[in-house]
């Protein structure tokens, strides 16, 4: 047994399938036996009420048939349990037992049995009040200073507080602001009834002020007695807390001094009788019940409190003195003197775990053997060091810190897009305009080696592309088991996703613990936001794909947007968005060139791509394989860099937005107090145009509100119009310089770095930061560049020219023969050999300015070199004019 685990005296489990809750539990010796030993009462939510009286053998005995005194179903669920003085006329003690729409009050006695099954226990129902309203709690005691009897005072669930002077009702007292019930103490030195409001602050009402207030029938004051009335329920004293109440108990040095003990849901509080802080604790773990008792210690009190980690905290005030673990999480703790044992804790679990335990410890007769002591032979523990070193940095370059294989052979996922749209379109809420969206089918299949538990599917495509369903739970998966999830995609927005790839993530824990997270990726087919559209003629963007084999007929490459009106024009082919955007793919007749045009430069990039992918499964399924695609015009970065100061421009206008709005919603509350405290005022004052200014600020603050969320709708279509530009660059610099995939990946990864764009952390000073360290790094000119540090923190830029500067210096670089890699090592060697040298990292503007200048010729704008260099042979519409 654990050092620090409580010691179990005697314990057993309530029903089955019952619940329990803190006022389910109480200690007294409920049969005035007079030998000062306390009987066990619970009561369920099912409505079982039992008496125990435990009589162990042995420490740690489970319970005996003749422990439980009486058993019996009351039918309505049972509240909160308390023994008292409650029946007129005497001082003996009974049981009065809350329902939700009863108050039951019985007298508990015991026959002598003449065989040895021993006695009998009955309860008798001395009186029962019907409760109007529905019962949250109840307190008891000497109200008003009586002697000799206890009163007692429910709290209903709309915060009423019903009195009873035992068999006879008292009054009922509607406490002012009450949203929810709280829980609920008496005083009996104060004389006041104690509380936690919905308003997280504490609350002492005084039962004279209740008692005279006026009556909870009358709850609808007039207006007379709203002005005039001195009976109206005043709070004696309030202390905010900061948070809701679990508990509140009162304990009483003696008759000159108590204190108020607030059980928190991060915190205890000890409060004097006026509401000040006597002290307060701030708990490690989340509490579930707690119970203050006198100390040994003069001035001190003791606090059992118990938490969600199966443990028993006790504090001596603020200071931890012990900690016990339990065998589970007790919702009522209490203290009494069973089988003339004292101070024996008794816990109670939301599922009918009760225990009776005492702390202590058991002595450990374990005595660690003594450890044989070797002399350490530095020299060759380095050595062995070394070798290890070199065998896990063999292992990492080899096959990385995780095998693949191992990942693979637990769980594959594969994913299938349905060739055929569904014949219901499940697209809904589009704001595509007047086309039919379709929607398209996408199966995922999980197939596991081994027995996995909550595996968890996540499905991601780019916006404005929506899915029916993107979220799968597998709460088990036995071993080779096969799982299939269909869920539809369909395009919600107006504009044009930055791609048409979907990802299909899962992540699951081995039966080791090890989580493991594995992705399948899956492409949507260019049908699903596009239809086939009439060829234009004139075009603002244009860009020319050469091939090194002969051009291939657009009808076999698109065989889905051939238009049955230009069947003969196999060269020429157009493309119409859903969002309302056109493109046109032309194909030279003897020259090996494609050309792509749009009136807009983004929508260039989905349908080059696709021209791209398509040629090369084309001459694979022909068997050729050194088929390649080149680029050898202009790079577009005019247009790109449009792009990005429009894309700037609509962050920079929604910071200015967000700081009118704040300012504006500061000018709202400030007219609100003023107005307040003139309302408040006892003669009041004129207005003097308070409230009209009100109502314009008000309509300024719904007005700004709409204009931020406006703006941020168009910076997320802006960025993703960014995102398609930058795909397209990424894809054009990398057919200009015969990039590698990895090249490529290190491109994607410094102009791509976020999937969404905020205001905290933007896309220009990302993609700013990541230039520049591959600028300094692997296409820098000397190592003194490769020692600059760059800053460690992003901040918004004033402007876009610093980031226009240092891509236009990248394409410079990669132009003079500079190539991307991560490793610096590998980066040294290379710069060294550069054919023409690079120029260094600009380090004031002036530099920046010549390197600029050196630049313009190579890149030009590139709406002009497309008219300058026509496409031969072929003019922009030769196929649609024949």
């Amino acid at each position: 047994m654990s050092l620090f685990k409580a010691r179990d005296w005697w314990s057993t489990v309530l029903g089955e399938k019952e619940e329990f809750d803190q006022g389910c539990l109480c200690l007294a010796d409920v049969d005035n036996t007079g030998n000062g030993q306390d009987k066990i009462i619970v009561g369920s939510f099912m409505g079982y009420l039992r008496i125990f009286n435990p009589h162990p053998v042995k420490t740690g005995d489970g319970a005996q048939a003749e422990d439980m005194l009486l058993e019996v179903h009351l039918r309505d669920p049972i509240l909160q349990v308390e023994v008292g003085k409650f029946v007129s006329g005497t001082e003996m003690l009974h049981l009065a037992v809350l329902h939700s729409r009863k108050l039951c009050v019985y007298s508990v006695s015991g026959t002598l049995g003449n065989v040895e099954h021993g006695n009998q226990y009955q309860i008798k129902l001395m009186y029962e009040h019907n409760l109007q309203r529905t019962a949250c709690n109840m307190t008891y005691g000497s109200f008003g200073g009586v002697k000799g009897r206890d009163l007692i005072c429910i709290q209903s669930m709309d915060g009423m507080l019903m009195v009873f002077e035992q068999e006879s009702y008292a009054f009922g007292r509607f406490l002012p602001g009450s949203l929810l019930p709280g829980p609920l103490a008496y005083s009996s030195r104060t004389d006041s009834f104690i509380t936690v409001s919905s308003c997280r602050q504490v609350e002492s009402y005084k039962y004279q002020v209740l008692a005279f207030a006026t009556d909870a029938d009358k709850r609808q004051e007039t207006e007379q007695q709203k002005l005039g009335s001195g009976k109206r329920l005043v709070v004696d004293w309030t202390l905010n807390i900061g948070e809701q109440a679990l508990d509140i108990c009162i304990v009483s040095f003696n008759q000159s001094a108590s204190s108020v003990f607030v059980l928190g849901e991060r915190n205890f509080f000890c409060l004097k009788d006026n509401g000040q802080i006597r002290f307060m604790k701030k708990l490690d773990c989340s509490p579930s019940c707690f119970l203050p008792y006198c100390s040994v210690s003069e001035g001190t009190i003791n606090t059992l409190i118990g938490n969600h980690n199966h443990m028993l905290h006790i504090y001596q005030d603020v200071t931890l003195k012990w900690a016990t673990q339990l065998p589970h999480i007790p919702v009522a703790v209490r203290v009494g003197c069973l089988h003339d044992l004292k101070g024996v804790i008794v816990t109670l679990s939301d599922d009918g775990h009760l225990q009776c335990s005492y702390l202590g410890t058991d002595p450990s007769f374990f005595q660690a053997p003594k450890v044989e002591s070797r002399e350490l032979h530095y020299e060759e523990l380095d050595i062995e060091l070394k070798e290890l070193q070199k065998i896990i940095k063999d292992v990492n370059k080899s096959q990385g810190i995780w095998p693949m294989t191992e990942r693979e052979d637990d769980l594959k996922v594969s994913a299938m897009v349905s060739p055929k749209f569904d014949s219901v379109s499940q697209a809904a809420d589009v704001e595509v305009g007047t086309d039919l969206v379709p929607s398209v089918t996408v199966k995922v299949t999980l197939q596991n080696r081994l027995a996995l538990q909550k595996a968890k599917l996540s499905v991601y495509v780019q916006p404005p592309l929506v899915l029916t369903c993107d979220q799968f739970t597998f709460e088990f998966m036995a071993p080779e088991m096969s799982r299939t999830v269909a869920f539809s995609v369909y395009l919600k927005g107006s504009y044009t996703p930055s791609e048409l790839e979907g990802n299909a993530v899962v992540s699951y824990s081995r039966p080791s613990g090890i989580p493991r997270v594995i992705q399948c990726k899956f492409r949507l087919p260019l049908k699903l936001i596009c239809l086939p559209g009439q060829p234009s003629k004139t075009a603002s963007h244009k860009l020319t794909i050469d091939t090194n084999k002969s051009p291939v007929s657009l009808l076999s490459l698109f065989p889905g947007f051939a238009n049955q009106s230009e069947d003969d024009q196999v060269n020429v082919m157009g493309f119409r968005f859903l969002g309302g955007s056109r493109v046109t793919l032309l194909a030279s007749k003897t020259s090996q060139r494609y050309r792509i045009q749009s009136e807009q430069f983004e929508d260039l990039w989905l349908i080059t791509n696709e021209l791209i992918i398509r040629l090369q499964e084309y001459f694979e399924k022909q068997g050729i394989k050194d088929f390649a695609c080149s680029f050898s015009g202009s790079m577009p970065l005019q247009e790109y860099f449009e792009l990005i100061d429009h894309h700037f421009e609509l962050r920079i206008n929604g910071e200015k937005l967000e700081e009118l709005l704040s300012e504006r919603a500061v000018q709202f509350r400030a007219i609100q107090r003023r107005l307040l405290t003139r309302f408040k005022d006892k003669t009041p004052a004129p207005l003097q145009h308070l409230d009209t200014l009100l109502d314009g600020t008000y309509k300024q603050v719904i007005a700004l509100a709409d204009a931020v969320e406006e703006n941020q709708d168009s910076l997320f279509q802006s960025f993703t119009r960014l995102k398609s530009a930058t795909h397209l660059v990424i894809l054009l610099i990398g057919l200009w310089q015969k990039l590698s995939t990895d090249q490529i990946a290190i491109l994607e990864a410094a102009f791509l770095p976020l999937q969404q764009d905020t205001q905290e952390l933007g896309w220009e000073e990302t993609v700013d930061a990541a230039i520049s360290h591959l600028l300094k790094t692997c296409l820098s000119k000397s190592s003194k560049e490769q020692a600059l540090n760059l800053s460690s923190q992003l901040n918004i830029p004033k402007d876009t020219s610093r980031l226009k500067k240092h891509i236009t210096l990248l394409c410079d670089r990669l132009a003079k023969g500079g190539r991307l890699c991560l490793s610096t090592d590998a980066a040294a060697p290379q710069t060294m050999v550069m054919p023409g040298g690079c120029t260094t990292i600009p380090e004031s503007d002036l530099e920046e300015r010549s390197i600029e200048q050196d630049s313009t010729e190579l890149f030009t704008n590139h709406k002009h070199l497309i008219v300058e260099t026509p496409l031969p042979e072929v003019s922009p519409l030769q196929g649609v004019s024949e």
